[in-house]
């Protein structure tokens, strides 16, 4: 019998399949990519699809790390495909993006994290599409200077790396990750120039006490941009849901990170990490207009 709790109403999406989802996913394989979108199983990939967006995933669709809320395939990775950066490029110009999203995997095998790789794919992505504005959303790197200072370095528009959960749960949640260090990494990027951005999973047996004090530490160290979504359990070997958050919850704590002076905000059930991040990158931009010059 399967002990899996039913979902509510505003967790049920219809199935993929319009055309523009079958150009998209074509194209993705015929370039031998891999999208998180297709290997964290999101919600919103027939949505993205249908638009003509989809957020890469590079590196390989192997992870070094073993997140317990995660869908993508943990265990030994093959090693980076050279040719992956061009690829990518080559599909953000076919699509014809103006906005990408670059992501990876966790690869603690390599020495530098895979932050040349990064650098790499965004540079290929701003010499192939001058106009397409770049977004990173990068693991920690063992806390490396090196590494982050590479891929800020690259420009990309919006560096993200998510603290995906409250500090108590990370045992449990993130046994590879550590809170402190993914802190330090966004406020080391954010003194290197970058906007940041970062965001949590609710539904993982966190209080929403600890909720507002993860928000309030993330603009403690300057981050610009956050996002909040409902954790949905991938498989029976996943960690079940604690408790799922209703639209108007996602709307109040929306409402208290505005408060706290995020420029950009998307909160809700269905919110994944590049969820509207053309749209939170357009924010910063109106923001910088409105700020009186130095």
């Amino acid at each position: 019998m399967d002990s899996r709790p039913r979902l509510p109403p505003w967790l049920k999406v219809p199935l993929p399949g319009g055309p523009r989802y079958r150009g998209v996913h074509s194209l993705i394989e015929r370039h031998r990519l891999h999208t998180v979108c297709q290997e964290a199983r999101c919600p919103n990939m027939g949505q993205c699809f249908e638009e003509g967006t989809a957020t890469f995933l590079i590196l390989g669709d192997v992870c070094t790390r073993r997140c317990r809320f995660c869908a993508i395939t943990s265990g030994r990775p093959f090693p980076s495909d050279p040719e992956e950066p061009r690829q990518v490029a080559e599909a953000v110009r076919t699509l014809g993006l103006r906005y990408a999203v670059v992501t990876s995997v966790t690869r603690d095998d390599l020495p530098d994290g895979g932050a040349a790789h990064f650098a790499a794919t965004v540079t290929e992505i701003m010499k192939l599409s001058p106009h397409c504005l770049v977004e990173v959303l990068i693991p920690d790197f063992e806390g490396s200077e090196v590494a982050l200072r590479q891929v800020v370095a690259a420009g990309p528009r919006v560096l993200n790396h998510n603290v995906e959960t409250v500090p108590s749960l990370y045992p449990l949640v993130r046994p590879g990750g550590d809170y402190g260090r993914s802190l330090e990494l966004l406020h080391r990027a954010k003194k290197r120039g970058a906007t940041t951005k970062s965001g949590m999973m609710l539904g993982l047996g966190e209080g929403v006490a600890e909720v507002h004090r993860v928000m309030d530490d993330l603009r403690q160290v300057g981050c610009d941009l956050l996002t909040l979504g409902q954790y949905l359990r991938p498989s029976r070997e996943h960690l079940p849901v604690a408790r799922f958050y209703s639209p108007e919850e996602f709307d109040a704590l929306a409402e208290e990170a505005r408060a706290l002076g995020f420029s950009g905000v998307e909160a809700g059930p269905l919110v994944r990490s590049s969820y509207h991040a053309h749209r939170q990158a357009s924010q910063i931009v109106a923001e910088t207009h409105r700020s009186p010059q130095s």
